[in-house]
């Protein structure tokens, strides 16, 4: 893969457990202008299932993720 998707905006929510990680990145969205680009980073497994789910429901599309020794990177398009 090549380099890392430019961001406009950032959420370290390593050492959070599921809910918090998708509810941090929930409230940084709300803050984002449509079509910003938010990169979550997590730690809890479950937040891939959370992150999947929540791209599918909200209709914030999830653009790449990627798993990397326990940390999982997720960038999303506000819509």
């Amino acid at each position: 893969m090549g380099g890392e998707i430019e961001c406009d905006a950032e959420v370290d929510a390593s050492g959070l457990n599921c809910p918090l990680p998708l509810l941090k990145a929930k409230l940084a969205l709300n803050g984002l202008d449509k079509g910003a680009v938010l990169k979550v980073v997590a730690t809890d497994a479950g937040s891939q299932r959370d992150f999947r789910t929540f791209a599918k429901l909200s209709g914030n599309p999830l653009l790449s993720e990627t798993a990397e020794a326990g940390t999982y990177t997720y960038w999303l398009r506000k819509n």
